[in-house]
């Protein structure tokens, strides 16, 4: 299986204070099945305090029920993407992406504001 890794998550590593960061898409080689799309989780992105140290693991694929963070829905829902997992060195406050189709993925960059995420229908919660 081939690992692709989107150019936003390497340029997210000389961001301030990141440490490490590690998230994928999975794409089969051999498979003529185009790659996962993440759903939409939500048009707009959640604010949340980041603390020095502790990993965090962002849901890249829409489906957890603890977003913006990962619960291990992807297994499921969308096995070929994985969370994307992350340090800071400085604790901080932050704007995580919720409609899941940043390019700077963990963070906002306001992509939630284009038509097609405003008229994207959410997934339904249980």
């Amino acid at each position: 299986m081939a690992l692709h890794r989107p150019a936003a998550l390497v340029a997210l590593m000389s961001g301030r204070g990141a440490r490490t960061l590690r998230g994928q898409i999975r794409k089969s080689s051999e498979s003529s099945t185009p790659p996962a799309r993440p759903a939409i989780a939500a048009k707009h992105p959640y604010q949340v305090d980041l603390e020095a140290g502790k990993l965090y693991a962002w849901c890249a694929c829409g489906h957890s029920k603890k977003q913006p963070f990962c619960d291990g829905s992807h297994k499921k829902a969308t096995p070929g993407i994985t969370p994307l997992r992350f340090k800071l060195d400085e604790p901080k406050t932050a704007w995580l992406c919720g409609c899941k189709h940043t390019q700077s993925p963990p963070y906002c960059d306001s992509t939630h504001k284009e038509e097609f995420i405003q008229k994207a229908e959410l997934p339904k919660q249980p």
